[in-house]
């Protein structure tokens, strides 16, 4: 569907139907598939045939998601895990091997830092973190070992922005490859494989899926390097059911419009909180105040639908917050139609030492909203009225 905008492909990229003549998607809730002949069956087996073999890696349904987030990423193709995190771990186990290095991001998600520090280490790769935007960092620490880059973009929830080309130009002098988590802009706002990015890393239980209802992940590249992806999942096995998959198909469909909507709010829910005298800092690139406001304008669409801002009086006055909302969800996902708020010193980002929240910049006043889709005014009247309680 190469001749089509985005909001088309959304729709009906990837699209086939069966037999049935359905307009739209089917479920295949099947575990295995049945063929006409032990020669058929041979054939798809090995390979030599196309056709579905097994849905722990091959299902008509996750197919069909899996090329239509492709199309959107501007990939060749792409693969689907049963969630964000078995997403990175496909990533890492399918290309790391010991004695590589991984160079990485301090800001990125809590959990992402756990599982390179407690389980990709132990299998002999070095993992070696650096500040975001200092490029010079990035630089120094990518030698001939380093086989892996990796940053979120924008960062949750400080919302840093990485020069993709940038880094990308760096990984590449030294044979690296770069993987962008970009979560938060989905593709309806950013495409990091058109701006040098090897890989794309999506948690879909996020915007893409856009209401809460399940976990989902993937990664988006090309068809090389997602044929060693498919080879891990065959023997591994993280792979996503076809139901989310049918509905996270019904996310990619609205996706566009539900993240224009979450931009809009966000940024009016920024710019109220960036003239609130109990507001120390706000952060979020849709401000002209951001440090990152310009690089977000150029790699971006919109600014999307998440920011943090910081409290005075630490973990006390940002719980107290939290729980003097009434319409927020306490809750540490983000990405839903409904506003949700969450404190990531204890939440998100919880299981880091405080040495890594101190250099991740994760204060204990901080919290973090992910903006929903309810009416603006509502939003900000709940905000207001919980910082009056302050």
């Amino acid at each position: 569907m190469s001749e089509y905008n985005d909001a088309t492909k959304a729709i009906h990229a990837g699209a086939r139907q069966t037999q049935e003549q359905e307009n739209s998607e089917a479920i295949f809730m099947t575990s295995s598939f049945a063929y006409s002949s032990a020669e058929e069956a041979a054939g798809k087996f090995s390979g030599e045939e196309d056709g579905n073999v097994y849905s722990r890696f091959t299902n008509p349904t996750v197919e069909l998601f899996e090329k239509r987030l492709a199309a959107l990423e501007k990939g060749e193709a792409a693969i689907a895990t049963s969630s964000g995190m078995a997403a990175l771990m496909t990533l890492a186990y399918s290309l790391l091997s010991a004695g590589d290095r991984v160079v990485c991001s301090r800001n990125i998600f809590g959990s992402t830092v756990k599982f390179f520090n407690t389980y990709t280490v132990k299998f002999g790769v070095e993992v070696v973190y650096v500040d975001a935007t200092d490029y010079n960092a990035w630089e120094e620490a990518i030698n001939d070992k380093t086989r892996l880059c990796y940053f979120e973009t924008p960062s949750n929830p400080l919302y840093e922005v990485v020069d993709v080309a940038k880094v990308a130009e760096l990984a590449h002098a030294k044979g690296a490859l770069l993987c962008v988590d970009t979560v938060l802009a989905t593709p309806a706002l950013q495409n990091p494989l058109t701006q040098g990015a090897d890989i794309v890393m999506q948690s879909a239980t996020k915007f893409i899926d856009g209401q809460g209802r399940c976990l989902g992940g993937a990664l988006i590249a090309s068809k090389d390097i997602v044929d060693v992806f498919t080879a891990f999942m065959r023997s591994a096995g993280p792979c996503m059911s076809p139901f989310n998959a049918w509905v996270l198909l019904n996310g990619l469909e609205t996706l566009s419009l539900r993240m224009t909507a979450h931009s809009s709010n966000a940024l009016k829910l920024a710019q109220f909180l960036e003239a609130h005298p109990k507001v120390l800092k706000v952060n979020y690139g849709g401000l002209p105040s951001h440090k990152y406001h310009e690089l977000a304008k150029k790699q971006q669409k919109d600014f999307g639908g998440l920011l943090s801002f910081e409290v005075e009086g630490g973990r006390k006055a940002a719980w107290a917050f939290i729980n003097a909302t009434k319409l927020m969800s306490i809750t540490g996902n983000l990405g839903d139609t409904k506003t949700l708020v969450t404190h990531p010193a204890t939440t998100t980002h919880g299981r880091l030492t405080d040495e890594e929240k101190a250099k991740a910049g994760i204060a204990e006043g901080l919290v973090r909203v992910s903006v929903g889709l309810e009416d603006i005014d509502d939003i900000i009247a709940d905000v207001e009225s919980a910082l009056a309680q302050l």
